[in-house]
């Protein structure tokens, strides 16, 4: 097993500040870190607020043609 050396000398500097044995820190990191990574992550639902985005007074959606023609102009074409 290698550790990353970064890792290595947070865990080493926690152990001297708190004087207690490397292997405690360590053993106590990775129970917390697999506790962690067996839950599920807590999501919040995602809602959505309808809105009625009908066309506008005047417009149809039975012709397209006609409909772009009101709305990009005649001579859009």
């Amino acid at each position: 097993m290698i550790i990353d050396d970064d890792v290595l000398d947070q865990a080493r500097a926690l152990a001297s500040k708190l004087k207690i044995p490397f292997r405690s820190v360590v053993n106590e990191a990775l129970r917390a870190g697999l506790s962690i990574a067996e839950a599920p992550a807590k999501q919040k639902k995602y809602r959505t607020t309808p809105r009625h985005l009908g066309l506008r007074p005047g417009r149809n959606l039975d012709n397209i043609q006609e409909l772009l023609a009101q709305v990009e102009g005649e001579n859009r074409r």
